[in-house]
């Protein structure tokens, strides 16, 4: 039989484990959490809506499952686009390199940064570059925003970089942090974006989600955003408007009286009147996105096509970052104790572009809806009877014919 327990040795567990002595651990551990200094400092937001439902343009297809992946393994990454007049077509990758593809073949241009074996992982993209938003202006050179270097012009035959606008510089007394949107005007003024004052693109993680590159700023939901312009006769930069929700991609008008701005975080566009009666005056345009838009594109019919990098769909209940979103207390523990990476088990693979009109409707969705070709949709580009879908980290191009 196995022995009896005494009293004596039941007093001494009891002096050894008080009752009082879990909860004060647990108590300890929480206070030592409390205190510890957080990476972000999230304000709340709350959604006026639910997600939109998803009927009529949004309803659920398989449009983006007849797309063709090309130069898997060779292209990681492929954020924006751009063509020249003989049909060449550019883009710029997480090593920091711009390329040109021609029909089949796919060209090495220049890297924006150092080359370096790291080259491609996110600690080492300061040094080595991020080209984003890529455009070719009327001299037939490449326009580029870099995350982390800046401003460039690159004769795309060269490879020749001319800095125009530093990072480090930046404009009005604040640097760049976060370049990211780009466009060009026939004026050949150049709108570009930074999407926060405050966190690169590698520190996308505190800012908000997805590719991880908009999880940071949907958390921290800050408007440290703005939109800039450089004028390249005088040689100067300026800010346009500021206290934007990650603003990301922008687009004209056909007849540049008004630009477009994805703020990213509130999954919203607004529009901003640069001439006109209206010139100066900021509204929205699409409010409640089903998604965290991206690039907008002009399309030949007219229409603005949205990339939309994580969805937002309605379900029992509430998406985990609109769950999230009025709670900075709750974001500020999810910065301290979890790598943010883990929370996107509650973020869907679903591939996603919109189609929106002028009056701000959404009239058609393409979908992938179990992301078996695409998803992380970050541009829609249209030349030849082909749409390439671009995004932040994947390992591939997507054609669709």
């Amino acid at each position: 039989m196995p022995p009896v327990p005494s009293e004596e040795g039941a007093a001494c567990r009891d002096a050894m484990f008080p009752a009082w002595g879990f909860p004060a651990a647990v108590l300890v551990t929480f206070a030592s959490i409390y205190f510890l200094p957080s990476p972000i400092d999230p304000e709340p937001f709350t959604f006026e809506k639910p997600p939109p439902a998803l009927v009529g343009s949004l309803q659920v297809n398989k449009k983006l499952q007849s797309g063709q992946r090309i130069f898997t393994g060779q292209l990681k990454g492929p954020e924006s686009f751009t063509v020249d007049d003989k049909g060449n077509i550019y883009t710029g990758t997480v090593d920091g390199k711009l390329w040109m593809i021609s029909g089949d073949q796919l060209h090495f241009i220049t890297r924006m940064g150092q080359d370096m074996p790291e080259c491609g992982t996110p600690d080492y993209e300061p040094v080595c570059g991020r080209p984003h938003g890529v455009r070719m202006d009327q001299d037939g050179n490449l326009i580029v925003v870099d995350s982390y270097l800046g401003l460039y012009k690159v004769n795309p035959r060269t490879g020749e970089k001319t800095l125009l606008l530093s990072s480090e510089k930046g404009v009005d007394g604040l640097p760049f942090k976060f370049l990211n949107g780009l466009e060009i005007s026939k004026k050949t003024l150049i709108y570009f974006t930074d999407s926060s004052s405050k966190w690169e693109r590698r520190h996308h993680k505190y800012e908000s989600s997805f590719s991880l590159d908009i999880l940071i700023k949907v958390i921290e939901t800050n408007h440290l955003g703005r939109l800039l312009a450089y004028d390249p006769v005088t040689r100067t930069g300026r800010t346009v408007l500021s206290g934007l929700y990650m603003a990301n991609g922008i687009a004209l008008s056909p007849f540049e009286d008004y630009i477009l701005i994805a703020e990213t975080s509130i999954c919203r566009i607004i529009r901003y009147w640069v001439s006109g009666a209206n010139a100066g005056k900021k509204e929205v345009f699409v409010d409640n996105l089903p998604g965290y838009p991206d690039n907008i594109r002009l399309s030949s019919t007219g229409l603005y096509r949205v990339g939309i990098s994580t969805t937002r769909f309605p379900s029992f209940f509430s998406p985990f970052l609109d769950a999230l979103g009025p709670y900075p207390f709750l974001k500020r523990f999810i910065a301290k104790v979890t790598p943010l990476s883990f929370y996107s088990i509650f973020l869907q693979k679903h591939g996603l572009f919109l189609e929106i009109n002028n009056k701000g409707d959404i009239v058609a969705s393409f979908h992938d809806p179990d992301g078996s070709v695409t998803w992380a949709v970050s541009d829609v580009f249209e030349h030849n009877g082909k749409v390439y879908l671009g995004n932040t980290e994947l390992p591939f191009l997507v054609v669709l014919q």
